[in-house]
Order: C-alpha cells, then structure tokens, then sequence
C-alpha cells in the first residue's frame, strides 16, 4: 500500500487575488512568514486606529505623550470631543503662579483639562466643566472628574455624594472635597500639592504620596 506523503508542518498554503493580477494564484510560504505578515498587518492597522483617535493639539505638551493623549480623549464628555485641544497656561512658559493660571484663564469659556508633573514623575490631575476662577463657593457639574496614571489609567468621576467640585481663591485651588479632605488641592505657588480620597469623587489618592511637590502643570482648553 503506498504511503501518501504528507505535507511539512512549517508551512502555510496562501490563496491570493490581487486586482493586478489577472488569475488567483496559490502561494507557498513558512509558517514564520504567515506570522511575520500578520504582525506588519496588525501593526499598521492599530497605528492608524491610533491616528484617528489622537485629537489635533495646537501646542506641544511638555508632560502629555500620545498614551496619555489617547486615553484622556476616550473619557472626555461627548460636547468637547472632536475640538482641537490649545495651551491656555504652563508653568514652563508662563511661571509658577496661581494667579497666573486664574489670570490665563479669565478669557476662557469652555472646559479645561488640569494635568499635574510631581517630582516622583507621575502624571494626574482633573478635568473641570469651567475654566478655574477666583470664587468664594464652588462651581462645577457632575462631569468634572479627576483621573491618574500611577500607576495605570484611572478615572474618578461624580459620586453623587456632594456638589465640591471646583473652588479657587487666592491661596490654592480645590478639586473635590468633603469632610477637610480634598481631591486634588494645590498651593498659591503651584509648589506643594495634596490628594486625598474625598467624598465627592470617592477617588484614590492620585500620587505616590498624599503630599508631593508639584514638577510642572499644564491646563489645556478646547476651542
């Protein structure tokens, strides 16, 4: 009886049709090939998923990389995606002071993107529904929220438990609050800060360390 050959097991047989091919055509290659072809695929298909997702940013940021960029767009509310992302204030260009970041802001009429550098180099703070002002109550709506990427991507959005979302006055700048615990709480010089679980968010602690010195900040508008 004759034994029928049997086919070698690292290789893959490929039924092609090109348009600048008249016929179709049978292609024999490896199966490290096949696999190298599907990862080139895969690579170039997610790399222009990520182009269609990564929003038009009118300055550079000295603190966002396209991971950050990316992931922050995904959770925006619907009534700002699409619009391109400007620099309103950066403690690069324009110098370490709150009244600055009040200052640069006092023309502003949509939201604004927070975004926090400390010293341990990690990457967090707060998207807040009205530009920061001075003010002796807080303002805001339930689509403020704080998120972090320390030491992952995380999003805290409203609880439901208080209405503390945004309030700045000459001495700091407060993020959610509830029993002397605020969210996110930064100095008048944009040097100390402070993170704590609060109410309104139910976050965690957005840093390494409840206190940390601040390393640069960034507020982002969308116009």
């Amino acid at each position: 009886m004759m034994k029928q050959r049997q086919m070698p097991l690292n290789i893959r047989i490929v039924y092609c049709a090109r348009p600048d091919q008249e016929e179709p055509f049978v292609e024999i290659i490896t199966v490290e090939e096949a696999k190298r072809r599907k990862s080139v695929c895969s690579y170039y298909e997610e790399e222009e998923e990520d182009d269609d997702t990564l929003p038009i940013l009118k300055h550079h940021s000295a603190l966002l990389e396209n991971m950050h960029i990316e992931q922050l767009a995904r959770r925006l509310p619907a009534r700002v995606q699409g619009y391109p992302w400007r620099l309103a204030y950066s403690t690069l260009e324009h110098g370490t002071s709150l009244k600055t970041l009040y200052r640069k802001s006092a023309a502003l009429d949509s939201p604004v993107l927070l975004v926090i550098k400390d010293m341990d180099n990690q990457i967090f703070g707060a998207y807040a529904t009205h530009p920061f002002r001075f003010s002796d109550h807080y303002y805001g709506t339930g689509e403020t929220f704080l998120y972090t990427f320390s030491p992952h991507f995380k999003v805290f959005k409203w609880s439901g438990e208080n209405t503390y979302f945004i309030n700045g006055d000459t001495t700091s700048l407060e993020l959610g609050g509830g029993g002397g615990r605020f969210g996110l709480w930064l100095d008048a010089d944009l040097y100390h800060g402070r993170s704590n679980s609060c109410s309104t968010f139910n976050n965690d602690i957005l840093t390494k360390k409840e206190d940390f010195i601040i390393q640069d900040v960034e507020v982002w508008t969308f116009e």
